[in-house]
């Protein structure tokens, strides 16, 4: 399990509807590859660009790509739209 910085736990609690299925007790341990999906895919663009903005766009580029490349079922988890824009969006973004 990961151990948060007071900044990405705020974060968390801002967006803590999104992980609607996670225990309230256990939502601020949620892993890089999950919390990048959950905005990535459900996120409004203020929570985008906050995580970006979190992250960096290079890191945030990484956990998405990683997470497309574990298996398929991983990589089903994000929609086809989503993953259409952001490799594009990374693309011309990340180095």
């Amino acid at each position: 399990m990961q151990e948060r910085t007071p900044v990405i736990k705020e974060f968390i609690r801002q967006h803590a509807d999104l992980f609607w299925y996670i225990p309230e007790d256990k939502k601020e341990n949620i892993s890089d590859e999950i919390l990048v999906e959950f905005i990535l895919n459900y996120g409004d663009m203020k929570a985008v660009i906050d995580l970006l903005n979190l992250f960096g766009v290079e890191k945030t580029k990484n956990i998405f790509e990683h997470t497309l490349q574990i298996s398929p079922r991983r990589a089903g988890n994000y929609n086809e739209m989503t993953v259409n824009f952001f490799q594009h969006y990374f693309r011309r973004h990340a180095h």
